[in-house]
């Protein structure tokens, strides 16, 4: 390994016993591996060639890189024009079947022995399912089907996956970390979960300035979608000592350089911390720490066309300010509350924005930080910014409390009219 590569495990505890909200007894989960301190393409070349010992490589690339940048020729050209199989540019966001079976047919016919995705979202999540349906023989949507975690005719034996997954992402939002993939049906629209050992990436390139072409927007928007991981951590009644350090360890990292990157988007070193705070970001979810309120309302927004990173934006203030107001008979939910803000005041860059937001420590309470703070990000804070009609918010309401995180947040979310009231706050 080079000097300047890091080259580590991204977890070195096993996961949790439920990985938001599906059970995984009796599956292996194990961590991927994350390098960083080199450039992306340079990286990826060596570990083709040296972890992965892999010579026919198919790439995933984002359709905005293929048009826009250099990156994904930069990439074809350091791994060996001979030893790329085969280029997708550009996938369908929340990952139809059918293109994740035209891709696994490409593959097959090539005989690929490694997949490379570079990008984020749909691109990791339609990689992790490609490389589960090349081991298993699947190649038709009625046998994908069958593997769904919503199935109760899973195949017995199920195989782990064998062609390696390298993943390069370009946001924040995490989801490379994660074993856990989803893909949408494309006759009922219907978006399901697929996890099965071994599913996942093997290994994450993490290059800042590769991330410098990300568009602003999505950059900062999915980097509050980790903002909210380490908060509703942070204030989860299932918290421990372990997933507190991890999550006050990433929103240190994670607030500061956001608001780095907002004053200056070739800050390489705020975005390089970024990509750390994911890491930390996502250890509690995999161990199994429950979210809340905001990431179950937010999982409604959703199938409406909402980005997650801003479903956090709208969702995760409210919640806050939900949860103090009606959880002032539980000292644990006020204390919780209190950590998060005293992070938060004594982050120097932090304490400027929310000082420009007219803010005191005394009199604000953790919503109104989070309002400051996202609004200096240039980033939405209501449904009508998001042309949402409040006549969806009585539906919106019923089918949040069938999300698995309900329940957990601090306090319950067990009736409609809880829901209701929290949306009626971001109107």
């Amino acid at each position: 390994m080079d000097a300047q590569e890091a080259y580590k495990p991204a977890f070195t505890e096993p996961p949790g016993t439920n990985l938001a909200g599906i059970p995984i007894k009796g599956l292996q989960l194990p961590s991927p591996w994350v390098s960083y301190g080199r450039p992306y393409d340079e990286s990826c070349a060596k570990h083709v060639k040296d972890t992965f010992h892999a010579s026919k490589v198919y790439i995933i690339a984002s359709g905005s890189l293929s048009r826009n940048t250099d990156k994904v020729d930069k990439l074809v050209a350091a791994i060996g024009k001979d030893h790329v199989v085969g280029v997708k540019r550009g996938m369908t966001p929340h990952t139809p079947w059918s293109e994740i079976l035209s891709i696994t047919e490409e593959c097959r016919k090539t005989d690929a022995d490694c997949v490379v995705t570079l990008g984020a979202g749909s691109m990791t999540d339609g990689a992790k399912l490609v490389v589960l349906c090349l081991a298993n023989d699947i190649s038709e949507p009625e046998q994908l089907a069958r593997y769904s975690v919503e199935s109760t005719d899973i195949p017995s034996g199920v195989k782990q996956p064998t062609v390696p997954l390298i993943t390069i992402p370009t946001s924040l939002s995490g989801g490379e970390y994660f074993s856990l993939a989803g893909g949408t049906d494309d006759f009922t629209h219907h978006k399901q979960g697929f996890l099965h050992s071994g599913m996942g990436s093997k290994l994450i390139i993490l290059d800042p300035e590769l991330c410098s072409t990300t568009p602003e927007y999505h950059w900062l928007s999915t980097g509050i979608r980790s903002v909210d991981h380490c908060i509703e951590a942070l204030c989860s009644l299932r918290a421990t000592a372990a997933s507190d350090e991890k999550a006050e360890k990433g929103l240190r990292l994670l607030v500061p350089s956001l608001l780095k990157c907002k004053a200056d988007l070739k800050d390489l070193e705020a975005r390089h911390k970024c990509q750390m705070a994911v890491n930390y970001a996502m250890d509690n979810i995999r161990a199994g720490i429950p979210m809340g309120g905001s990431h179950a309302i937010g999982h409604q927004l959703g199938p409406l066309g909402v980005p997650h990173g801003i479903t956090s934006c709208i969702m995760c203030p409210a919640v806050m300010k939900y949860n103090i107001k009606y959880g002032s008979s539980n000292a644990e939910i006020a204390g919780r509350q209190e950590k998060v803000k005293q992070i938060m005041w004594s982050e120097p860059e932090v304490v400027k924005a929310l000082e420009a937001g007219g803010l005191s420590q005394n009199s604000a309470d953790l919503g109104d930080l989070l309002d400051v703070i996202i609004r200096a990000l240039g980033l939405p804070r209501t449904l009508t910014e998001l042309e949402i009609d409040k006549d969806l918010i009585p539906a919106l309401s019923k089918r949040a409390l069938d999300d698995f995180w309900s329940p957990t947040n601090p306090v319950p979310l067990l009736e409609a009219s809880q829901v209701q009231e929290i949306l009626e706050m971001v109107v």
